[in-house]
């Protein structure tokens, strides 16, 4: 049983905040609080049965000095004080003097069933026992195992799997075997979109911070169906006439593919338009074109409507790309597509020295039993929902809130500093990153701007958590 706690009030000096403490707290009266000596209310993580270890390894100050030194120059770390992680266990971390920490990034939407999970564990540790490598020249029932059960997921003629080790790769692959079968080189991705840091991927990916200037040819950026900055709102349709245009104008009229995400994760967690994909595939399909859905932020149920994102809007890809959720935390990804449209590495050697690894693909089928044994589809449903809820009441209290979307627990919160003109809040969003670190919770950021929240935890996120990170990022807010 909760109190209910009422709230002092306090005076904000930014004017795109509410002078509301606590709003939502005292409204749901949902999370436990502690009084501090100053009078102030402050959010109690839920309690949770596990103590790590103590850790006896070198000072976050040591690792950092040897990054600094030996590691490349592009890593970078969240926080002004990066944490040294040291455990983790199902929706929790733990930093190196044994402080808990609210996970709710998940690894970058990457860790599904939960850090450590012992089926998942249990499988990692019996097959490094037995076998850690071999290639798949051998045989092994590891990698057949895992792709008959991954298969099982899709619908229609999706039963074909190849194994990758990141979701760069599996892009990659992709797109190249979209162009074997079609003949065509022409791409059509979409503005704001994120498929990988390679070569292709580059090419298809259309963010500036994400591109280097190198060669990147073959791909046409079509119109964001963005509903919150977009031109046409929630109206699909028109956003995909663009798509038209492009084919009539930029083409010789026939391409390779169509790619993108259900719900664009580095974008800011952006669900396309409603009726945006079923009108693209079909004008794809007309241009001779396949239909890639990347589903490496946006599957493995983390939306909880649907085991994978693209089901949502009703249409069935022609390839599909994944990778982050499929091995929870495992360095795994894959392609599945049809028999037919597989059939064209069959040319020509084609060949993924780890791809199918048997200690990997052994987590994957761990990790998809799992989701299948304790529902966590349906989990990321009900807390999804209900966290998304709970986000909203915020937003109703606070101006600086100008978006809160996604599905299941795939969600976003854009921050600006002007409802109507929709500015980013870039140095808000630091701030309140950093301050929700001190108080236990970690969240990830995106968007083209910065100023988006993105939040992705496990899957086994439950509603005593979702409670604790609004509290706090309500607390958070109102002290601004």
């Amino acid at each position: 049983m909760h109190r209910i706690i009422v709230p002092r009030v306090l005076s904000g000096r930014n004017s795109g905040l509410t002078r509301q403490s606590f709003s939502s707290l005292s409204r749901h009266s949902h999370s436990s609080a502690s009084l501090r000596e100053d009078g102030d209310f402050l959010p109690q993580m839920p309690p949770f049965d596990y103590t790590p270890p103590p850790y006896t390894g070198p000072s976050a100050e040591e690792i950092l000095k040897k990054r600094q030194e030996f590691l490349s120059p592009a890593i970078f770390h969240f926080y002004k004080n990066p944490l040294n992680l040291v455990d983790g266990k199902m929706q929790y971390l733990f930093d190196d003097k044994g402080r808990r920490y609210l996970d709710a990034f998940g690894g970058i939407a990457t860790v599904c069933c939960g850090h450590c999970h012992p089926d998942v564990v249990d499988a990692i540790v019996k097959q490094a026992n037995k076998l850690q490598h071999s290639t798949v020249l051998y045989l092994n029932h590891a990698i057949a195992d895992f792709a008959e059960a991954l298969a099982s997921k899709f619908p229609g003629d999706l039963k074909v799997v190849f194994f990758t080790n990141s979701g760069t790769e599996a892009n990659e692959l992709a797109l190249m075997m979209a162009r074997l079968y079609t003949g065509c080189q022409d791409i059509i991705s979409l503005r704001n979109a994120y498929h990988g840091n390679a070569a292709g991927t580059m090419g298809a990916t259309a963010q500036s911070n994400y591109k280097f200037n190198v060669v990147q040819a073959g791909v046409h950026h079509a119109l964001n169906p963005d509903q919150y900055r977009g031109v046409f709102g929630s109206d699909g349709p028109k956003y995909a006439r663009d798509v038209e245009e492009i084919i009539a104008y930029g083409t010789s009229g026939h391409v390779a593919a169509f790619i993108s995400e259900a719900i664009q994760g580095v974008g800011g967690i952006l669900e396309l338009a409603p009726g945006y994909l079923p009108a693209v595939y079909s004008t794809i399909k007309k241009a001779g074109g396949l239909c890639i859905a990347d589903e490496v932020q946006s599957g493995f149920a983390r939306t909880g409507s649907h085991f994978w994102g693209f089901e949502a809007h009703g249409v069935v890809p022609d390839i599909v790309t994944m990778a982050k959720g499929i091995g929870n935390g495992i360095p795994i990804g894959a392609v599945v597509t049809t028999p037919e449209i597989a059939n064209v590495l069959t040319r020509r050697n084609y060949f993924n020295t780890f791809g199918g690894n048997p200690l990997c693909t052994a987590a994957g089928l761990a990790n998809l039993k799992v989701i299948e044994k304790e529902n966590l589809q349906h989990n990321a449903l009900t807390v999804g929902s209900y966290l998304k809820e709970r986000l909203a009441s915020l937003q109703d209290n606070y101006e600086i809130i100008g978006d809160v979307r996604g599905r299941g627990l795939l969600l976003g919160v854009e921050l600006v500093k002007d409802r109507q003109l929709k500015t980013p809040a870039k140095v808000e969003t630091l701030h309140i990153m950093e301050e929700m670190k001190e108080m236990g919770v970690l969240i990830g950021k995106g968007g083209f701007y910065g100023n988006v929240f993105r939040i992705t935890p496990p899957l086994c996120f439950k509603k005593e958590d979702a409670d604790f990170l609004v509290d706090v990022m309500d607390h958070v807010i109102s002290k601004m």
